[in-house]
């Protein structure tokens, strides 16, 4: 009476499994230099191993009598896995099998990785490899019937944006309901030449009279630099890479304590390159990437998005081994205006660090709002005044440090200014309500028109407003709460760090 025969046949069908969509398949995904599904996690989570879930879902092929001929797995695996040591969801794409079609991806398996997510509050990654969501017409003859549209398990989706980390990599051409799935995600990222996003692919763009290949219609140069997509990796090596990197500061989950780790980097180390990284001529640039990295714990800042909000850095790091969420003005691009992708970006960013409870510290270079005819076409004062609502609703700590300049409405969005105003400025600083030397002709018409020599008089006036607007003045009044030596920064952050997470 033993079991042994149910057990054969259960190696058969896992041996199944494992072939994918067949050696032939498997050999083309390699030859278009694409890794497969199953070397795809390998490659993702740590070497104790994949404990997959639904491993034998799939469609089977009997004989008369009902025997198994064959079994065609589902092109949608998922599991238990690790990455850095912690517990995450998961989930892979085989292209091998229907081209990743969700028609062939037997969909409740997407519904229960999602679900497995949100209840365990686990960190789910998502790498998308698939031709989108209902595979081709002709499988609607197959049907006998089409349908109205609908993506099962959408809601838990939703909701693990709300509770738990959720990384995309986005892996080979990816339409419709694969790009949806691709930006559902707290971070995504696309291998440079190798993955594509669209919303219909080549062939049906063509019904619309436009001749494109994947890459000119939806390759990482693209979606990397429009907000789709936040990264662009060199190879799936580095996206995994990445999005190990990425899961690395953030909790298992939206409420959960953060992780310290052990740092060798003395808190008050003193960056002598501070003192004069900031020209003294207002008008010239200076590297901000090179502030962030001497303030924060060395080699721990991993910046995202760099290619697009470009006026905005958007960065994690560590602060005496605390993990913290950096947003800094970079003045190398439009001096540092906020556009409104620009606005877009900080809005994400910020929501990102209030849902996993992510210290904030701004670094403040700020001269405005972008003016001008594209300014206002695309919506900069509404994309900035979301902005400023997401960092005004954010209640984690929040430090400030104002660089350079802090001008207007977008000035003012540094820190919500109803809280304790944990915040210092450099020497540097340079703030108001618009710049001094753009409305002086405007404000002293009168003076300068009256005057016997107009550039002499305008001289005069400057160097007056210039004492004014020494920050000194401002520190004075208490309009700023301390001017440091910028070689103290990191020390004043660090502090910071301790004191709100002791």
């Amino acid at each position: 009476m033993s079991w042994k025969h149910e057990l054969d046949e259960l190696a058969k069908r896992k041996a199944m499994s494992l072939q994918m969509g067949g050696a032939d398949k498997v050999a083309r995904q390699a030859a278009r230099g694409k890794l497969n599904a199953r070397e795809r996690l390998e490659g993702l989570l740590d070497f104790d191993g994949f404990d997959e879930i639904g491993g034998l879902a799939g469609r089977g092929r009997y004989t008369e009598e009902g025997a198994l001929i064959d079994s065609a797995p589902s092109n949608f695996l998922f599991g238990r896995g690790r990455i850095n040591g912690r517990r995450v969801v998961a989930t892979c794409d085989d292209f091998t099998v229907r081209g990743g079609a969700s028609d062939a991806a037997i969909y409740r398996k997407f519904i229960v990785a999602e679900q497995m997510a949100h209840e365990l509050r686990l960190p789910i990654i998502r790498m998308i490899d698939g031709t989108g969501g209902g595979g081709s017409v002709k499988s609607l003859e197959v049907m006998g019937h089409t349908y109205v549209p609908m993506v099962p398990g959408w809601d838990h989706v939703v909701k693990n944006l709300e509770t738990v980390p959720v990384v995309a990599l986005a892996l080979g051409p990816t339409a419709g309901l694969g790009a949806a799935r691709a930006v559902a995600s707290h971070y995504s990222v696309m291998v440079k030449g190798l993955s594509q996003i669209f919303t219909a692919g080549p062939a049906v763009v063509a019904a619309l009279g436009e001749t494109q290949d994947k890459e000119s219609l939806g390759g990482s140069k693209i979606h990397t630099r429009n907000g789709v997509i936040d990264d662009e990796a060199t190879d799936e090596e580095d996206a995994f890479l990445r999005a190990r990197k990425f899961l690395s500061y953030l909790p298992d989950y939206a409420g959960a304590p953060l992780v310290r780790t052990d740092c060798k980097d003395p808190t008050d180390r003193r960056d002598e390159t501070l003192l004069s990284i900031v020209p003294r001529d207002k008008t010239k640039a200076y590297n901000m990437r090179k502030i962030v990295d001497a303030l924060f714990d060395k080699d721990s800042v991993f910046e995202m998005g760099r290619h697009w909000g470009r006026a905005s850095i958007t960065a994690f790091a560590r602060l005496d081994g605390w993990p913290v969420a950096v947003l800094a003005n970079d003045p190398m691009f439009l001096g540092g205006s906020w556009t409104a992708d620009t606005a877009e970006k900080a809005k994400r960013f910020t929501e990102t660090a209030q849902l996993f409870g992510l210290p904030v510290i701004n670094l403040v270079d700020n001269p405005g709002f972008m003016i001008g005819l594209e300014a206002e076409r695309t919506a900069t004062i509404r994309r900035g005044v979301e902005a400023m609502n997401a960092i005004y609703r954010a209640d984690v700590p929040w430090a400030s440090v104002i660089i350079r300049k802090a001008y207007g409405v977008a000035g003012a969005a540094m820190s919500n200014a109803e809280r304790f105003p944990y915040r210092v400025a450099w020497p540097s600083g340079d703030w108001g309500s618009l710049p001094i030397d753009g409305g002086v002709e405007v404000a002293y018409r009168a003076e300068l028109e009256a005057a016997d020599d107009p550039a002499a008089e305008l001289a005069k006036i400057k160097a007056r407003l210039a004492n004014v607007s020494s920050p000194f003045r401002t520190a004075e009044a208490f309009g700023v709460e301390n001017i440091i030596d910028p070689r103290e920064t990191r020390t004043w952050l660090c502090e910071f760090i301790n004191l709100v997470m002791r």
